[in-house]
């Protein structure tokens, strides 16, 4: 049909004073009623101190009282659990200085930021930056107090091997399961006399009793390191290696996640170097042949409904990210962790 002039006419009509907060659409405009005030403005994402994701910072002290807080973001900067490069524990700083993600995620049609009453709430004080021991008892702490009060905590790490005392605090009440996204499986043994370090994680939390093998996925498993990793399936843990991953059969793995973990509380763990080093090159095992940031969307995004009871997001390193690619596809993937907890039932049902 030809473009006339009573057509442009009508889209003057409708769009000629409209701000960038007036939209037609209902759905659309449920979202822009939370995000745009009057005049059709909103906050500079540049401006104002960083935050991860741009949520409302809260002080979380010893008696602080964020009972009223469905999600509580939260840093790690510790990496005294690493096996190969250093560094993650600028993670936390990395990612909130991306200053741009969301606020509305198009896949899941929500905007977790401003529909759910969510904060970041600082980082772990760490009481030692030499003692690893010391260290993951401050994060138990911290995140035990997060836990009392009702709240989901969401983590950014630092190493993988602060899911363990995370996992202490979150599975009180019985184990949980687990979507477990990573190239590596994490449950080794044993190394030179440490066992609580990044690889290791989910072995201890196992034989701790804090995490259910046979309601846990591992997916984008892959690496030289694969000799290590029998404590996975011996335990019952459900291992998808990258190699078996294409966008074909993507849905059937995201429906074995699902049926995995079932309906019971359930904690999400994100390692950034699930991704290929194309995409998160800043970080400390990367190996290569891993997921595409389109993959990862699906894989998460395909998990909405399961009963998420925590997360976090793990092993971003920057000294190693000079693009800020890794950085900034690291708080893309906390936002899409974060945009599920908005339908899980330990939220909904608070």
């Amino acid at each position: 049909m030809a473009w006339t002039a009573e057509k442009l006419a009508g889209l003057q009509r409708k769009f000629g004073d409209a701000t960038g907060g007036d939209l037609l659409d209902p759905k659309g405009q449920r979202i822009a009623e939370k995000i745009f005030s009057e005049g059709g403005r909103r906050p500079a994402p540049y401006a104002g101190m960083p935050t991860l994701l741009d949520a409302p910072h809260i002080a979380f002290d010893a008696g602080s009282d964020i009972s009223a807080l469905d999600v509580a973001l939260y840093g790690v900067p510790m990496d005294l659990g690493v096996t190969n490069r250093n560094g993650s524990r600028f993670g936390p700083r990395a990612l909130r200085s991306i200053e741009r993600i969301g606020p509305y995620n198009d896949a899941l049609e929500c905007a977790p930021v401003h529909e759910m009453s969510v904060a970041d709430i600082g980082d772990v004080p760490m009481q030692s930056r030499f003692d690893l021991t010391q260290s993951h008892a401050d994060v138990e702490d911290f995140v035990n107090r997060i836990v009392a009060q009702g709240v989901i905590p969401l983590g950014v790490g630092g190493d993988h091997s602060i899911s363990h005392p995370i996992l202490k605090a979150v599975a009180k009440d019985g184990p949980v399961g687990m979507i477990h996204i990573d190239a590596h499986c994490d449950t080794g043994g044993s190394y030179e006399g440490e066992k609580f370090h990044h690889g290791g994680p989910f072995r201890n939390a196992v034989l701790d009793g804090l995490l259910d093998p046979e309601r846990t996925i591992q997916i984008g498993i892959r690496g030289a390191a694969k000799y290590i990793w029998e404590f996975s399936e011996m335990s019952g843990m459900t291992v998808v290696e990258a190699a078996s991953i294409t966008e074909a059969n993507l849905p059937d793995i995201i429906a074995k996640a699902r049926d995995v973990v079932g309906d019971g509380p359930t904690y999400f763990s994100f390692d950034i170097d699930s991704l290929d080093p194309a995409f998160a090159p800043g970080t400390g095992t990367p190996e290569v042949g891993g997921l595409t940031t389109r993959e990862a969307f699906k894989l998460i995004r395909g998990m909405k409904g399961v009963n998420l009871v925590g997360g976090d997001v793990v092993e971003v390193a920057p000294a190693y990210d000079p693009t800020t690619n890794t950085a900034q596809n690291g708080a893309q993937m906390l936002f899409e962790i974060l945009s599920l907890m908005q339908f899980s039932p330990s939220r909904t049902s608070k």
